[in-house]
């Protein structure tokens, strides 16, 4: 035991030792958090407490096996099984299991995850005859899961005039019905949601005080494991657990509090002290993870947030380099820097591996040119925590229509978007589509053309849905003939729909699929415009999707110690950490998200979002921002994030001096577009006469160059550029968007 003591700082050996009372321990980045509460477990177990007493809730069950194995070292195996140790969901759910017949369920109930939910809301609001592009099940299925882990029951939502307002206004009043019919059928079907392990245990303690008082003698010890992402179901429960007994630690940071989407909420950590007589504060302030510089960077940023409990965090490691910051053109130009700096560092003295980089973006959406950047300097790289950008369904969703616009005999295709949105074509008619061609050894397309031709014995309304589609197929394949490949993208995606439905939703998921499939647009935009600059001849969309095919025919390797370099988003990248370090996008409007803008505490989030990205950096943290990037349909002229301005700066390195935080005095020709239709438009001809060998040239994407030579006349005259991240690059005059510096 005291081996094991000895391996602490005093920090750490305090926080583990005191068990007389309630502690939060305020655990920094890179603090040893999971080594405190592992061993705050052992030191309870060398005090006798038994292990069936002690209460650990995690967020993750990996984090919870991980934790265990280790006890399993330190107090042996045995010790560990017996603790009860797991994720709030299943920790309840083992409770209600013994518990169930106090609330009327069976011992044995179901767990519905939320595509079985989403299924059972389906059916109920297709009985009920609403209007399914209203009432769309994900967003019905959200509305009742924030309900839920508010501890509203269906009965006190259709009592809460508020809420019931809000429906009305926002033309959906019967989600009230919905919500009491879901709950009666999950009820009679002996089945809880997600939502419900935590909504019910919170039942079952208020209206059963004797389980309450059983199951407050039977913990006599209560850990929790980042507390500051708890919401108000777990964190009413934990108090209730812990009222009478105060043994309870947890471990958390509020500077790392980042999920409030999820119904986390930031109070819960930072009033626990003021709930619970004579809590003692620990602080876990020495970063055992980065150096010094990339922690008095983070100090200086998150230093200006209001809300937070001060702490000093510190590093004994090397000083290190600073943070690097850069500005690039475009964010084309960006994702090229990227890889093109991972390259050079591998090359370095250090000989790092691909798994020693880590990009971290905000949204999904900017994942595209990074991985178009990396596959084109052969970088292996994967995706954490997500899709590949092509591999994501929105995105593939509007390929598959492309598809089939290009050869409408595409099968696979076809299926994909023959009830995509819904249009009421459901499987059964599909079937006898498919069922059909096969038999007629032709493609399913035929039989939708002509089904009187075939033996398909469909009703009435199934033809007139059929026909419908055939309609807009057709639409779609003369169109093909007359649009330039992104504007037949974004006609395809305002004719059926897809925006709109999405829009309805008004969740961050469909948010976050909208901007994935404006990213394509862009993709496709550039797609034609770079094949034209490079002297191609006719640019089809048929090119644009042979392209693709190739890109979306990556090696899916699910080993995570393979070694390529890790592209996630910030919130994924809690609680990881990598030597290298890239954060992408830093520009207003994107990180911080223009959704924060109007408040003050959203703002504070954004910024706590930083302070992640930063402190998962061991050695050396790169940022990057755009001086021009495609969002929201259209290509817009960025200011670099506010966040950057609170960064102290002798933390920081720039590529030149006298920099500042502005975008350059001539901003960049953004390629034409709109809110809802993306159109590459000509630029007028660089004049040749103009430019000389030698001379610097900016270009919208490719950035900084310097000419190398000049060949050719009217049309087709050429220039020769060298640039900066893109190496040796010919370009048709006509078509190049040069700037001469």
């Amino acid at each position: 035991m005291e081996d094991f003591l000895n391996q602490l700082n005093d920090s750490q050996r305090e926080a583990v030792t005191y068990i007389d009372g309630p502690a939060l321990v305020i655990a920094g980045a890179g603090s040893g958090k999971t080594r405190v509460l592992t061993c705050k477990i052992a030191y309870l177990l060398q005090q006798g407490l038994p292990p069936q007493s002690i209460l650990a809730l995690t967020f993750t069950n990996k984090a919870a096996k991980e934790m265990k194995e280790r006890i399993a070292t330190l107090a042996g195996p045995s010790e560990a099984r017996r603790l009860w140790m797991g994720t709030f969901h299943s920790i309840f759910a083992r409770i209600l299991r013994k518990e169930a017949e106090s609330l009327g369920y069976p011992a044995n109930f179901s767990i519905y995850d939320s595509d079985d939910s989403k299924s059972l809301l389906k059916t109920i609001i297709k009985e009920l005859s609403l209007d399914d592009k209203l009432y769309r099940p994900n967003f019905v299925h959200n509305r009742i899961s924030h309900a839920k882990n508010a501890l509203i029951t269906w009965r006190a939502y259709e009592q809460n005039k508020e809420l019931v307002e809000h429906d009305i206004n926002t033309r959906v009043p019967l989600i009230r019905d919905i919500y009491k019919q879901y709950q009666s059928r999950c009820f009679q079907a002996g089945a809880m949601d997600f939502d419900d392990l935590l909504l019910q245990t919170n039942i079952l303690f208020r209206d059963h005080p004797a389980v309450l008082d059983k199951y407050r003698s039977f913990f006599r010890y209560i850990l929790v494991d980042e507390y500051q992402d708890t919401n108000f179901a777990q964190h009413l429960i934990v108090r209730r657990l812990a009222e009478l007994h105060q043994h309870i630690c947890v471990v958390g940071d509020d500077a790392q509090s980042i999920y409030s989407f999820r119904g986390a909420n930031i109070d819960n950590i930072l009033n626990f002290k003021d709930q619970y007589t004579n809590c003692r504060i620990f602080k876990l302030e020495r970063n055992y993870r980065s150096t010094q510089n990339i922690v008095n960077a983070a100090n200086s940023l998150i230093r200006k947030n209001r809300e937070q409990i001060h702490k000093q965090i510190y590093s004994e490691n090397e000083k290190g380099n600073k943070l690097f910051l850069s500005s690039t053109y475009s964010d084309y130009e960006e994702a090229h820097l990227i890889a093109s700096r991972i390259a050079e560092m591998r090359l370095g003295k250090e000989q790092y591996s691909y798994t020693d980089f880590a990009v971290l973006y905000r949204v999904n959406a900017q994942s595209r040119l990074l991985e178009e950047a990396l596959r084109k300097r052969n970088i292996p790289y994967r995706i954490y925590g997500g899709l590949s950008f092509y591999h994501r369904k929105e995105v593939k969703d509007l390929i598959a229509y492309l598809r089939m616009i290009v050869n409408p005999h595409d099968e696979e295709a076809l299926k994909r978007i023959i009830n995509y949105p819904t249009r009421g074509i459901g499987d059964t008619t599909l079937n006898k589509i498919l069922a059909a061609a096969t038999q007629q050894n032709t493609s399913p397309w035929n039989v939708v053309k002509d089904p009187a031709a075939y033996p398909i014995q469909l009703n009435t309304a199934a033809n007139r849905k059929i026909e419908t589609f055939r309609q807009m197929m057709e639409d779609f394949i003369e169109q093909n003939t007359q649009l330039q490949a992104d504007e037949m993208a974004a006609y395809v995606l305002k004719r059926t729909g897809i925006v709109n439905e999405l829009m309805q939703e008004r969740s961050v998921e469909a948010t976050s699929r909208i901007e994935n499939m404006e990213e394509l647009l862009k993709g496709i935009s550039e797609y034609i415009h770079l094949r034209r600059e490079e002297g191609e001849g006719e640019v089809t969309l048929a090119g644009f999707l042979s392209e693709v095919s190739l890109l979306t025919d990556q090696d899916n390797d699910k080993d995570e110690n393979a070694n390529k370099v890790t592209l996630l988003t910030v919130h994924a990248s809690k609680g990881l950490e990598f030597k290298n370090v890239f954060v992408a996008g830093l520009e207003e409007d994107l990180f911080p998200s223009s959704l924060s803008k109007d408040s003050p505490s959203a703002v504070e989030e954004e910024r706590r979002l930083f302070y992640v990205a930063i402190t998962r950096a061991e050695e050396n943290c790169t940022l990057t921002y755009a001086q021009s990037r495609f969002r929201n349909g259209k290509t817009n002229i960025c200011s670099p994030s506010r966040f950057l301005a609170d960064l102290d700066m002798q933390y920081v390195d720039t590529p030149r001096s006298g920099y500042t935080f502005e975008p350059r005095l001539k901003p960049p020709t953004p390629p034409a577009a709109t809110a809802t239709v993306t159109t590459t438009v000509t630029a007028p001809a660089t004049d040749a006469s103009s430019l000389k060998i030698g001379a610097t040239v900016q270009h919208d994407r490719f950035g900084t160059g310097v000419v190398l030579g000049l060949e050719g006349t009217g049309g087709n005259a050429k220039v020769t550029v060298m640039f900066e991240n893109f190496g040796q690059k010919q370009l048709l005059l006509k078509y190049a968007r040069l700037t001469i510096l």
